[in-house]
């Protein structure tokens, strides 16, 4: 599995892969999901692969055999919404071709990339593209996208991430996490590639693979931890009120001027019960039987 994610802002755009893949916890193997297509001072697009490993790595070979005489190539894209199209082409390409033979195997076409970039003059943009070749954007409103095991790291940046976050706050908040999605899972994996990308240079400015031996992720890990802990810590206890004894102004109650009853199930004897449902059924077969 991964955990990839991206995102569009005022300032440009960063994007954040792991680089771990996996058939089961005992084979478990390392592949860089993050590819750059860049031609300085004419265009840099990030592409980020999840899902089946065979497909995606399909994928991106046949987006690079598209060289710069092939008109429906990345590299003769004119918008970020042709160079989604391109992508979105190979993935059918690649699904027509392999597809048949997957399916006979009981392998599902399971892939889902990120797509972001700027061509020329053109906005910065950024694509989630499917399974079946479809695409949608980002937008100011919501800014980041996400493939793979997206749920874990979602919460901080739900909170956090806006557009007009800057691109260092961006790659902290992201980086915090996927730090929270290799605590909680094991399918996400080191080293990471996180690229961040200044708005108008059309070149890789600011680019990093993080692994066990670097020292702000391992900051990251220390202070993100110590710092919820502190959090947790200083958020009161709940505290237990009924009607009779109402709590101070300056507190939160619990429960207070409710009714606050769990359902409780009452006792009764087993001839009270009803019958079984293959003793049910069973009667009624009967029945039929003899009308």
């Amino acid at each position: 599995m991964t955990y990839c994610i991206a995102a569009c802002l005022d300032a440009g755009m960063v994007f954040l892969a792991d680089s771990r893949t996996n058939a089961g916890v005992d084979q478990v193997s390392t592949f860089r999901k993050l590819r750059v297509f860049e031609r300085p001072g004419d265009r840099l697009l990030a592409l980020m692969t999840s899902g089946h490993l065979a497909i995606s790595q399909a994928i991106v070979a046949l987006l690079a055999q598209r060289g710069a005489d092939d008109p429906h190539s990345l590299w003769n894209a004119t918008t970020m919404q042709e160079a989604a199209q391109c992508v979105g082409d190979a993935v059918r390409a690649v699904h027509a071709r392999d597809g048949q033979a997957l399916k006979a195997q009981g392998i599902d076409f399971n892939v889902s990339l990120l797509l972001g970039g700027q061509i020329g003059a053109a906005p910065c943009q950024l694509f989630q593209v499917y399974a079946a070749g479809n695409f949608i954007a980002a937008s100011p409103e919501s800014p980041y996208l996400q493939i793979g095991e997206a749920k874990y790291g979602k919460p901080i940046v739900d909170r956090v991430l806006q557009a007009q976050t800057s691109l260092d706050e961006a790659a902290k908040c992201m980086l915090i996490s996927m730090d929270s999605t290799l605590r909680s899972n094991i399918s996400v994996g080191l080293p990471l590639d996180l690229l961040v990308y200044e708005r108008g240079t059309l070149r890789v400015t600011r680019f990093a693979c993080l692994d066990e031996t670097s020292e702000y992720l391992a900051m990251i890990r220390r202070t993100w931890g110590e710092q919820l802990r502190q959090v947790f810590a200083g958020i009161p206890n709940p505290r237990w009120t009924t009607p009779a004894a109402p709590p101070a102004e300056d507190t939160a109650p619990l429960t207070f001027a409710r009714r606050h009853q769990p359902v409780r199930i009452s006792t009764c004897n087993a001839a009270d019960l009803p019958p079984p449902v293959h003793q049910v059924l069973a009667q009624g077969a009967g029945d039929g039987q003899a009308q």
